[in-house]
Order: structure tokens, then C-alpha cells, then sequence
């Protein structure tokens, strides 16, 4: 092998008539007779080498049969393209390498697929070969933008004075929403470590040990149903403050955010972010993670309804609706389509208006009055070839199925500028929620801390206390959650009883957190970027995969190596584990 003189992405002008050596991949091999053209790769760039047969001195037919994806260590001399040759699309694109000689230093079997087009194969054979995905243009791309992503947030915190700090891998199973991956014991048999879902209770440990600014870029475990934008393994940036508020959280967080965004990217995030509560999300965009990139906002009609002759909407709770421009074009078909979103949430359908030559028309047009459409177009602002949605039921239909009509129909529209980036605080979270079964459970995790003005309510009515919790959202992303934490051994402990556990199991659990708390526990709160999700929007991709070097299906399996797998009797027997069969 010739010991590397440049990359592929090196050479220039300014390296004419050197003699030079490179290493790389066989991206394309083009026969014209006696010269025969290579472009070849590494992860640097490519640069186009020449085998011309009047200056080659080797075998010339053996080189007429490289083929895609041999590695080859060659030598040879800088010179100019010819000017109708030069390619402006690569930054060697007015250089080429006469080959002097070469080594063939691994001759590739045939490809399972094509790697100039990722769309041309199936996903999952890319993922059966992903070392052969990750050569590909996108891939790398991707995998540098998460590089500097590392290195931005690691320069910044530390320049900040956060200590990254190593929390266990190892730790106690205490299940917080998800299910825990478990790792048995070998010296303590029937006994299990939990692979952590977050180092959330040691990053507040770490505030009560008196390290108020702590960091670290961390792999998480959560074993729970998967989708594009999720992953049974993730890695987040994990921080956690003393001696804080909701604000410094905010003024701390929004610097890092637009700190990653400019070095990475060279994206400028505004000064300031928006923010929203819960409560003014959901009922402007039926979303906890609304896309504020376009329009679109809910609207609320029970007063137009309750005053039409539409009977099936004045016994309802709520009437709802979103005002699409230009949506009177929509077929019906189309609006038979759009039903069938709401209808996964419940609502027992879609009523819609459309607006032509300044009346309703069409569906359910006929029960409005010509007072109550004049004022409807007044208050909601509606013009010609606009197509009015509604509908009703209660909040916890209406809403969310607006917001995933709203989104579907941005998509489909293609009302998002993908060049923008608005990040939105999502605030006051209620602190508990009911689950399928009619449990209390907490809406962001047991620790979040309820506003001071709430406390009172924990005990008398839950449901209406708000939290210091917060999420950082963006372009219809959650990337980022956290809290105020609860610092005071009573609150916590209280917190855990109306969540259903008593005092044992509040012990067995979280004992050692709880007692912590009785030791000079400062308050604290933080936050975690989910970072697979931030370098997915740097990326410009809406899949998680791509931009984790090697990543799960969907059913949480690894088609490259073939986890999870089987292990041997042997090895279960050690572990004191049985498999029924």
C-alpha cells in the first residue's frame, strides 16, 4: 500500500505536476477506448485518476476490470482537466491524476444494491448492509453533522462551567413511564440491573452533592413501542442546574440551542423563543408540539353552531375547526380521506363548508343562516375557495384530532418551509394525567415539582395542578423535556402516594432519593435535548435512523448483526435463568 500523500478531497490547481499518493473506494469506472477514467472516494471528497494506456505501464485490461467499490492505493501525478472536462460539482473538479502505478487492496464482491441512490433499494436490506449505506453521500453527511453536534454542545457547556459527569449504566430498576430493559445478575442470582431510561435521579443527586452545573451526552434505554423519530437506544444531552427557576432554565437552554444550530449549520435562531403554554397549544393547534412554520390555527365555532340549525353539535362540549386557503378544491374523496384522520381519534366525523362566490356551499351549508355565515366570515376571516372544517365532542377528541388534521393537511399542502427552524416553549403542564385504566400518573415524570400556587391542590383536586414542567419544541418536534424538580422530602413523598405507591414500596424504589432529599437539597431543575431528534432537523431528514450510525427497525432489531439474539445454555444456567418454552 502507498502510504497516503492527500485525500480525495485535497488536490487542487495549486497541486499540478506533484507527484502524489491516494487511497480510496472505486466510486465509478468509465471506459473510452485506451484511457479508462476512475472517480475515486474516501470520506474526504473524490478525485477523478486516469489510466491512459500510452503512460500505464501495467496490465491495461486487468484495470478495465475494477469494478464499483474495490479499494485501491494508487500514485500518480497531478494535472489539469481539460476545460470541457472540468467539473464544477466537486471541489477537485479542475484536477485529475494520471496513474503511475496501483495496488489493488481489496477486490469487492458484488453489491447487494446500488450506492449512488438510497430510494433505488428496500430500507431494510440498507440496514442488512448499513457499512455499505454509511459510504453513501447522505449518510456521511449526517454522521458529521452529529460529530459536530457532539462538539458544539460539549465546548459550550464546559465553556460554561458544566462538569460532565458519568452516571451508571448499571442501576437499580425504577420504572418511570416505559418499560426498563433488565441485565440479570451472574453474582447475585434473580436479581436484575435496569439499563437506564435516563440518569434523572442521579443528575439530582448530583445537585444535592453540591456540582450545581452538570452535563453529559448519554445513551438511554426504553423498551416501548418504536417509530420513525424513535429508537430502543438514544442518546440525549442531559443537564441538570441548582439554585434556578423556570428562567434560567430558558435563557440557559435557548443560548446552547442556538449555539448548535449556528456552528453546526450556520443556522440563526431567533433572540428569543416563543412560548406557549399547555393549556394555549392544545387549543390553538391540538398539539403539545405544535409546527409553527404555517397557519393553520384552531378556531373556535361552537357559538356559530349553537346558533345554526346543525342539531348534532349543540349537545357536544366543544366544536372546533381549521379554515384551509384554497381548500374548496378539495374532491370528495379527498374530504372522505380527511375523515378517516379524525375518526382514529374518535370523532364521529368531519363537517365542512366550502366558500364559493361569498356563501357557503356543500356539506353542511344548508344550516347556516345568510346573518350567521356574514358573521362567521367577519370573526373568522374567510374568502372565496376556502374550505371550513369542524368538529365536535370532547376536548380530548376534538383537539388532537384537529391537530393531526392540521399537520396532515401542512404536509400535504406543502406549507412548511423546510429552511425554517421556530423553536417554541411548551409551559405549564398539568402535573397528572389518567391513563387507560383511570390511574393517576404524572405527566412528565414523579419528580416534576407542581407550581407553588398548586401545592393545595395536590390534595383536593390533581387534575386542575399545573407543573414546572417545560418542553423544548420545534418544526413539530418535542426536543427537549424537563422540569423544576421537587426538592422537599414531603412534596415527593406526597407526590408518590397519589401516584398509588405506598410507603414501602416508595422506599423500596426510591429510598435513597428520597432520604437525599433530607440532606440540604438545593432547588434544581433541567432539561434533556433529545439528540438524535436536533441532529435529525440539522440534517433535514424526518427519520431517526438516519442519522445514527447503526440504528434499530422499528420492531427493535438489528438486521446488520442480527440482535437480539439467542445465547447458550451454558450462559442462561450461569445467570440462573430458564426460558420457557
Amino acid at each position: 500500500m502507498f502510504k497516503r500523500s492527500h485525500t480525495c478531497g485535497d488536490l487542487r490547481k495549486s497541486n499540478l505536476n506533484q507527484k502524489i499518493q491516494l487511497n480510496g473506494w472505486v466510486n465509478t469506472v468509465r471506459l473510452h477506448g485506451q484511457v479508462i477514467f476512475v472517480d475515486l472516494r474516501d470520506r474526504y471528497g473524490i478525485t477523478q485518476i486516469v489510466f491512459d494506456a500510452d503512460i500505464y505501464k501495467g496490465d491495461f485490461e486487468l484495470i478495465k476490470k475494477l469494478s464499483m467499490e474495490d479499494v485501491l492505493s494508487i500514485e500518480g501525478v497531478v494535472r489539469p482537466r481539460d476545460k470541457s472536462a472540468v467539473n464544477p460539482n466537486i471541489e477537485t473538479g479542475e484536477i485529475e491524476v494520471v496513474i503511475a502505478d496501483y495496488i489493488m487492496l481489496n477486490k469487492a464482491a458484488p453489491l447487494p444494491f446500488v450506492l449512488n441512490n438510497r430510494n433505488n433499494s428496500e430500507e431494510d436490506l440498507r440496514l442488512k448492509y448499513r457499512y455499505l449505506e454509511l459510504r453513501m453521500e447522505e449518510l456521511k453527511h449526517n454522521i458529521l453533522i452529529r460529530h459536530k453536534a457532539y462538539q458544539a454542545t460539549r465546548s459550550y457547556l464546559s465553556n460554561k462551567n458544566f462538569v460532565e459527569v458519568e452516571t451508571p449504566v448499571l442501576m437499580k430498576s425504577t420504572p418511570e413511564g416505559a418499560r426498563d430493559y433488565l441485565v440479570p445478575s451472574r453474582v447475585h442470582k434473580g436479581k436484575f440491573y435496569a439499563l437506564p431510561q435516563s440518569p434523572q435521579i442521579y443528575k439530582q443527586i448530583l445537585m444535592i452533592s453540591g456540582y450545581d452545573r452538570y452535563f453529559q451526552i448519554v445513551k438511554c434505554f426504553r423498551d416501548e413501542d418504536l417509530r420513525a423519530d424513535r429508537q430502543p437506544e438514544f442518546t440525549q444531552i442531559d443537564i441538570e442546574m441548582a439554585f434556578v427557576n423556570e428562567e434560567d432554565i430558558y435563557f440557559n437552554m435557548e443560548k446552547l440551542t442556538r449555539h448548535i444550530f449556528k456552528e453546526v449549520k450556520d443556522i440563526s435562531l431567533p433572540d428569543s423563543f416563543i412560548r406557549l403554554t399547555y393549556k394555549e397549544a392544545m387549543e390553538l393547534y391540538g398539539s403539545d408540539k405544535p409546527d409553527l412554520r404555517y397557519e393553520l390555527p384552531i378556531v373556535d365555532l361552537k357559538d356559530f353552531t349553537d346558533n345554526s340549525d346543525f342539531n348534532a353539535f349543540k349537545s357536544v362540549q366543544r366544536v372546533k375547526g381549521i379554515v384551509v386557503r384554497g381548500g374548496a378544491k378539495y374532491s370528495r374523496k379527498k374530504i372522505d380521506d380527511l375523515t378517516k384522520i379524525v375518526k382514529k381519534f374518535e370523532a364521529n366525523g368531519l363537517a365542512w363548508v366550502k366558500i364559493k362566490e361569498g356563501i357557503f356551499s356543500g356539506g353542511i351549508s344548508r344550516f347556516f343562516s345568510e346573518n350567521l355565515q356574514n358573521l362567521m366570515f367577519d370573526k373568522l376571516e374567510l374568502k372565496n375557495n376556502d374550505i371550513l372544517f369542524m368538529v365536535g365532542g370532547d376536548s380530548n377528541i376534538v383537539l388532537p384530532s384537529l391537530g393531526r388534521l392540521r399537520t396532515h393537511i401542512a404536509e400535504n399542502e406543502d406549507l412548511a418551509d423546510k429552511n425554517q427552524f421556530i423553536p417554541v416553549w411548551i409551559t405549564e403542564f398539568p402535573m397528572f394525567e389518567y391513563d387507560e385504566k383511570e390511574r393517576l400518573i404524572a405527566m412528565h415524570h414523579p419528580f416534576t415539582a407542581p407550581r407553588d400556587q398548586d401545592i393545595e391542590l395536590l390534595e383536593t383536586e390533581p387534575l386542575k395542578a399545573l407543573s414546572r414542567g417545560y418542553d423544548l419544541t420545534m418544526n413539530g418536534y418535542e426536543i427537549a423535556g424537563g422540569s423544576i424538580r421537587i426538592h422537599s422530602r414531603e412534596i415527593q413523598k406526597k407526590v408518590f402516594s397519589m401516584l398509588g405507591l405506598s410507603n414501602e414500596e416508595t422506599n423500596d424504589k426510591f429510598g435513597f432519593l428520597v432520604d437525599s432529599l433530607s440532606f440540604g437539597a438545593p432547588p434544581h431543575g433541567g432539561i434533556a435535548f433529545g439528540f438524535d431528534r436536533v441532529v435529525m432537523l440539522l440534517a433535514g431528514t424526518d427519520n431517526i435512523r438516519d442519522v445514527i450510525a447503526f440504528p434499530k427497525t422499528t420492531s427493535a432489531a438489528s438486521l446488520m448483526d442480527g440482535s437480539p439474539n439467542t445465547v447458550g445454555e451454558k450462559q442462561l444456567s450461569d445467570l440462573g435463568i430458564v426460558i420457557k418454552k
